[in-house]
Parts: structure tokens; C-alpha cells; sequence
């Protein structure tokens, strides 16, 4: 597989990353089964998909401890990146940025991951009692413990809580322009996709300006933009699409353009390509700082994912989906 850089220190990734979240939380837990998530793992590896993006938030911790197992075997072979910034707790979620929290924390990541190094340590949300350059200055004091290679931001996701007349990253923007003076950012991770291009308005570019990797989280849109997802199935109570306004019957059904439209560009390119290979090219097509991490729980998920970064769109593609219609429905 195709290799790309995160950062200026030039961490080489494969094109294709694997989003590990789906093997333990937030999708469908009655088809979560740890030995055919630790295949997966295995398959994404051995196809050159290296990276594998975790958080402890995850499962709690489970999703860490699942990788553990792989990388006690395996830990040449991958880029391990993982989060640190958030705690569960019975019904809810809060930030924890407080520099002692973060030092237990990445102590506890390396025991349950089971490696004594972790590639990427991406603060997952900033803390609002904490001044970010705390939080980031106790994450830098890893990195020169020998305990972290290199420090990430997630794009902070409050898409309601935007000022009028900003941008959805405007907040991430000036988390990045504050963190930066303290230590390095390698990557930033915030959601991009065919169906929600809005990174592509100032985080994007700032990117690539200044040599920071981006990592595209849900880029086959929570699995809408596989094409695999029939209007109105329904989905599981846990499962985060079963209270998404994205994912009603309706909306689905109204959104189908967008994957007719991908699955165009798809036979162009031959009966094996899928809409799911055309919306990553899409993403590795906004540059060469740009690695897609769709999560996937199943091998054959895995492997039809890999192919992506050997796949190349025309620019007769590219503006074809361009001209898709943009997305109905809230993204909240």
C-alpha cells in the first residue's frame, strides 16, 4: 500500500488507516465479537492499512486491551495511535485535562495496548477548567519521557455551540494556533467525507500549511456512503445512528443520490470497485497530508477498504461528485 507522511517528523503511515471504535463501542454490540475484531486487526496489517486509531474512552478501555493483543505480536507492524481528554461515566461523558490525569493515563494506554511507545497521542477533547496549554504541555513531557512519539488534536465537535457567522472549525483553529506555541502538532483528526466536506473550509488548508497530517475520521460517513445500508432496517438501540438525524428512514432515503453517484464513478473503474473505495479516494484526493481512518469491526470490511489507496479518480470523477447534491439533514 501507498505510504503518507503525519507530520514534520515524518511518521509513515499506510494511505489507509483502520478506525478501531467500531469493535467496541458505539455500533450494533451484539455484532462486537473480539476474535473476528482481532482478524480484522490482523487483516488490516498484513494489507499495509499500519495505522490503527483507538481511544481509552472506548468501551471503555476494551478497545485498547482488544489491540493489545495484536500488538503484543505485532507492534513493528503498526502505527499506534490513541486518545487521551475524556471519561465515561454511567450516562455521560466529560473531559478530563488535568496534566496528573493525563500522565495516569497514558501509563494505563501503554499497559492495556501492551507496548511500551505510543506513535500518536491525540488529546481527544479539550478540557474547559483546564487551559489547554496545560494539557498539552504534560502531553509534550510524554514525548520526552520516550513515552509518546507525537501529539495530535481531535477537532472539537460541537457543531451547535458555533457563534454566528463562523465556521464549524473555527474553535479548532484557535485551539491549534495556542497549542502550537507549546509543542509540535503532528495531526489533527476531524471528520471528513463526501456527504460532510466541511474540514475542507480552514482546517484542511491550515494543514497543509503548516505540515501537520490530517487524519479523516468517518470518511465513508458512518457507513452510509458504503452503499450497504437499506432506508428504514433500522438500527440497533445502542448503536449511535439509531438516534441520529442522518440516519432516519426518511433521510436515508432522501441522501441516496450522493451514494447513485458514487456508485457511478465506481463502474467506471470496474465491476470490483465499490462506492465505499470511490468516497476514500475522494478523501486521499484532498492531499497529500490526508489519511482516511474509516472504522471497520470485519475482515471483509477491512480488506474492501484497502484498495482505496490504489485507486485513482479523474478529474471527470472528482468534479462528478463534486456536483452531488449536498447532504439533507442534520448532522447533529
Amino acid at each position: 500500500m501507498e505510504r503518507r507522511t503525519i507530520g514534520a517528523g515524518a511518521l509513515a503511515v499506510g494511505a489507509v488507516g483502520l478506525g478501531c471504535m467500531p469493535m467496541s463501542w458505539a455500533y450494533s454490540g451484539s455484532r462486537q465479537r473480539g476474535e473476528e475484531s482481532v482478524r480484522a486487526v490482523h487483516r488490516a496489517l498484513d494489507l499495509g492499512s499500519t495505522l490503527l486509531d483507538t481511544a481509552d474512552m472506548y468501551g471503555p478501555f476494551t478497545n485498547e486491551l482488544l489491540l493489545g493483543r495484536v500488538l503484543r505480536e505485532r507492534r513493528t507492524d503498526a502505527f499506534v495511535s490513541t486518545k487521551v481528554g475524556l471519561l465515561v461515566g454511567e450516562q455521560h461523558i466529560v473531559a478530563n485535562g488535568r496534566p496528573g490525569y493525563v500522565r495516569r493515563a497514558c501509563d494505563a494506554s501503554l499497559r492495556r495496548l501492551q507496548t511500551d511507545v505510543i506513535d500518536l497521542y491525540q488529546l481527544h477533547r479539550a478540557d474547559p477548567e483546564v487551559p489547554v496549554e496545560e494539557t498539552w504541555g504534560a502531553m509534550a513531557e510524554l514525548v520526552r519521557a520516550g513515552k509518546v512519539r507525537a501529539l495530535g488534536l481531535c477537532a472539537v465537535g460541537a457543531r451547535a455551540g458555533r457563534r454566528a457567522g463562523s465556521r464549524l472549525h473555527d474553535a479548532t483553529l484557535r485551539q491549534l494556533e495556542r497549542v502550537q506555541q507549546v509543542f509540535p502538532v503532528s495531526a489533527v483528526q476531524a471528520e471528513l467525507s463526501v456527504w460532510s466536506p466541511e474540514a475542507l473550509d480552514g482546517l484542511l488548508p491550515w494543514c497543509e500549511a503548516h505540515g501537520v497530517g490530517f487524519l479523516a475520521a468517518m470518511p465513508l460517513g458512518n457507513g452510509f456512503l458504503t452503499g450497504t445500508l437499506t432506508p428504514g432496517e433500522g438500527f440497533e438501540p445502542d448503536d449511535v445512528r439509531a438516534r441520529h438525524p442522518r440516519f432516519t428512514a426518511e433521510m436515508m432515503a432522501a441522501n441516496q443520490p450522493i451514494v447513485a453517484g458514487l456508485r457511478r464513478v465506481a463502474r467506471r473503474h470496474g465491476e470490483e470497485v465499490t462506492p465505499a473505495q470511490v468516497a476514500l479516494a475522494w478523501v486521499l484526493a484532498q492531499g497529500r497530508h490526508v489519511v482516511p481512518v474509516p472504522g471497520a469491526k470485519q475482515e471483509r470490511w477491512v480488506a474492501g477498504n484497502a484498495p482505496a489507496a490504489g485507486l485513482r479518480l479523474t478529474p471527470q470523477d472528482l468534479a462528478e461528485v463534486a456536483r452531488l447534491p449536498p447532504a439533507q439533514g442534520s448532522w447533529d
